[in-house]
């Protein structure tokens, strides 16, 4: 074993990520103690065995030998193993190595403390960590604890008799194959919680099993599982979170007596000690055992198909409505990301850290749609019209120790997030809430988070109590639940911009909800920080939060608010229609009134990308001090530019009914600009009107009332 075996190692790894488009992300390194340390960690894959110990060595600068199954050290990967330090399970002196290797510093250790790969991911039964194995369930090893604090005992003996009595020591260094007592490095023992989660868990035929089935006569189904699994997983992409919990500081569980009562009496003949010695240490090695697989199973980072899993596998009835399931997931997603109802010590998957609206409105990252397929594909769910109908006997078949991740992957999903038993009773109370009632607390949420959100960006960005909190979002409730309005007002601007039409609206028998921009509201050095996906996202929590409460939604908003507005009917088909006042088709439709000319605007955005000045800012003198921003910052204007360019080719994809409302003297945004957009519509029933205006917001004002009407006519014609 020796230490440039692991830089040819390297060399395979790099070659390997190359050809891999799996993404690794390594958590708390700082975790790791400079000392002696056993690593404890689970066991998926055999990329561990070869890819964790090339990693550790990198964080620490100390080799990291490792355990791998007897059966493995055949042909050439024998002598290789031995190369970069893996030890057989069945090798006689594999604890002797160990505890010398911890006692001398001279390499720290990679336990799997399951014993073998848990393919299942089941770890868990009747409440206790348990292991499935063909020879029956068994509880994790405690073999790394117990050579952990066998390795600390010696240490602490061979410390304090080198004090003492030369003449002792000697006799006992020699029992340990150690030279001298210098050797011993005096920093204590660790065992280091390792978690490693992959996501997204897909198994398929790919190029590793076709060749292999070519060159390997009678190759067990074992070995054609492992390729086609973890091969898939690695060739088309898998995210790898690997986290390093608290060192367990093993001198904590060692006793006093030990050392006085049985140490000092018998000292160190070999590696063995004494028999009643080894009966107390058990009982050690047993605590420390269940508090590393508590500790390892608590940082599994939970995924969205963990949850898609799980509540699939909860639900209480056969006959799912989709939409009724994807809220629930969204529900469960927001309110996790968000560390609330005790969940505050869960790890997430970076995509549970950003919004969740996504999974309610056009899936645009497939999280859905791809678990949907997977789900099909292996018979676990039939979907029939706008239901899912759950087969039970195949949703909780028993698993197949070595062929369950290719049968019903969906349920090794569900089995890794058992041991999060906090999470487990959450997701449980979620699956089982009545949906009426699920719904009234989504619609809670939201608007609760929405005005949370203001409330902290007004005390982080609003200096003086004048207009602090104006624009905070507001839901108006109506008697009837058909139909919802989703308002969006322009940019600069604030929610009271749309009162005036939301009020009228609402005596029409409508619901309105008028969100909020980030950004808007505070003040501009906010809005200078934004970026226009978040204003997209405030969107779509709009319309996840009005569709729990009304059968159809509308969108509409004034200028950029109508855009935001037709980017999501562009997105979301159960949008039943959108109305758009005055909205700008490209940035280079505004006038001057709210940008520079061309040149000086292109002057501007460089010195702005060079970082000469931080922050720039424009007059707007078009604003209504009550509502408006009087300054636009060039951030936020080049924000909006790379909006507008991002919905230019879906507007070809909204079929809804839309109208289109525009002043033909608009001093701020070009008519032209308008009817490019109207001309660009894929509807079949739309509707540009030009009115005789010469203001830019025309929802407020003389003639306000007429835009009303243009509005609460179209909808009725709906």
């Amino acid at each position: 074993m020796n230490r440039s075996a692991y830089l040819t190692t390297g060399l395979a790894i790099k070659a390997l990520s190359r050809l891999s488009k799996a993404d690794i992300v390594v958590h708390d390194k700082e975790n790791i103690p400079e000392g002696p340390t056993i690593f404890v960690m689970n066991h998926f894959t055999r990329v561990e065995t070869f890819l964790l110990p090339y990693y550790i060595y990198n964080l620490t600068g100390k080799p990291a030998w490792s355990l791998a199954a007897a059966e493995l050290f055949k042909g050439g990967l024998e002598k290789f193993f031995d190369l970069v330090g893996v030890v057989s399970t069945s090798d006689p002196m594999r604890d002797e190595l160990i505890v010398k290797s911890l006692l001398t510093g001279e390499a720290n250790w990679i336990i799997f403390p399951e014993g073998s790969m848990v393919k299942t991911k089941k770890i868990v039964d009747g409440g206790r960590y348990m292991v499935a194995h063909p020879k029956g369930m068994h509880e994790p090893h405690t073999g790394a604890a117990a050579l952990a604090l066998r390795a600390e005992l010696f240490r602490t003996h061979l410390m304090e008799t080198a004090v003492g009595s030369e003449e002792k020591l000697q006799p006992m260094l020699k029992a340990l194959g150690i030279d001298n007592f210098e050797a011993i490095v005096a920093a204590s023992t660790s065992v280091v919680p390792v978690n490693l989660t992959y996501y997204p868990i897909r198994t398929a035929e790919n190029i590793a099993s076709s060749i292999a089935s070519k060159l390997v006569k009678d190759i067990p189904d074992r070995m054609v599982e492992e390729i086609m699994t973890e091969g898939t997983m690695l060739l088309s992409g898998v995210d790898l979170d690997i986290r390093f919990g608290r060192a367990i500081e093993i001198k904590d569980y060692l006793k006093q007596k030990w050392l006085s009562k049985h140490m000092q009496a018998e000292g160190i003949s070999g590696f063995s000690v004494p028999e009643q010695l080894k009966v107390e240490m058990k009982k050690a090695a047993y605590d420390v055992m269940q508090r590393y697989m508590d500790d390892i199973y608590a940082m599994t980072t939970v995924n969205h198909e963990h949850l898609f899993a799980t509540f699939l596998r909860m639900y209480p009835l056969k006959h799912i409505r989709e939409k009724d399931f994807n809220r629930r997931v969204f529900y469960a997603a927001s309110l996790i990301g968000q560390k609330s109802n005790g969940l505050g010590t869960l790890y997430l998957h970076k995509s549970l850290q950003e919004n969740q609206a996504h999974l309610l409105t056009d899936d645009r990252f497939k999280k859905y749609e791809n678990f949907l397929k997977l789900a099909e594909d292996k018979g676990v769910v039939e979907k029939r019209g706008s239901f899912l109908i759950r087969v039970k006997d195949e949703l909780s078949a028993p698993l197949s120790l070595h062929r369950g991740r290719i049968e019903n992957p969906i349920e090794v999903m569900a089995n890794e997030i058992e041991p999060l038993h906090e999470l487990q009773s959450f997701l449980k109370k979620i699956a089982w809430q009545p949906e009426t009632l699920l719904k009234l607390s989504l619609i809670r949420s939201i608007l609760k988070n929405d005005r949370e959100d203001y409330v902290r960006d007004c005390k982080k960005y609003v200096k003086s109590s004048e207009g602090k909190f104006a624009g905070t979002p507001y839901l108006l409730p109506s008697y009837r639940f058909t139909t919802g309005v989703l308002l969006i007002h322009s940019y600069l601007a604030v929610p009271e911009e749309v009162r005036g039409l939301a009020t009228y609206l609402q005596r029409q028998g409508v619901w309105v909800y008028a969100v909020r921009l980030p950004g808007h509201g505070t003040s501009a050095e906010d809005l200078a920080t934004r970026k226009y996906r978040e204003w997209v996202e405030a969107v779509e929590n709009g319309y996840a939060m009005l569709s729990s409460i009304c059968k159809k939604i509308v969108v509409g908003g004034v200028a950029v608010g109508g855009s935001l507005g037709l980017d999501l009917a562009a997105r979301v088909k159960d949008v039943v229609a959108a109305f758009a006042i005055c909205p700008p088709y490209q940035l280079r439709n505004y006038s001057t009134n709210f940008m520079p000319s061309q040149d000086v605007w292109n002057r501007l955005l460089s010195k702005w990308k060079s970082g000469e000045k931080e922050q720039a800012f424009l007059d707007f003198s078009h604003g209504n001090r009550h509502v408006n921003y009087l300054e636009n910052p060039v951030d936020g204007v080049s924000e909006l530019g790379d909006f507008l360019e991002s919905i230019e080719t879906r507007y070809q994809n909204i079929r809804q009914p839309v109208l289109v409302v525009q002043a033909d003297n608009n001093p701020v945004v070009d008519p032209a600009g308008s009817r490019q957009i109207y001309d660009a519509l894929g509807s079949s029933e739309k509707e540009f009107c030009l009115l005789n205006y010469d203001r830019h917001v025309l929802v407020n004002g003389p003639g306000a009332e007429k835009i009303f009407g243009k509005i609460r006519s179209f909808l009725l014609d709906l």
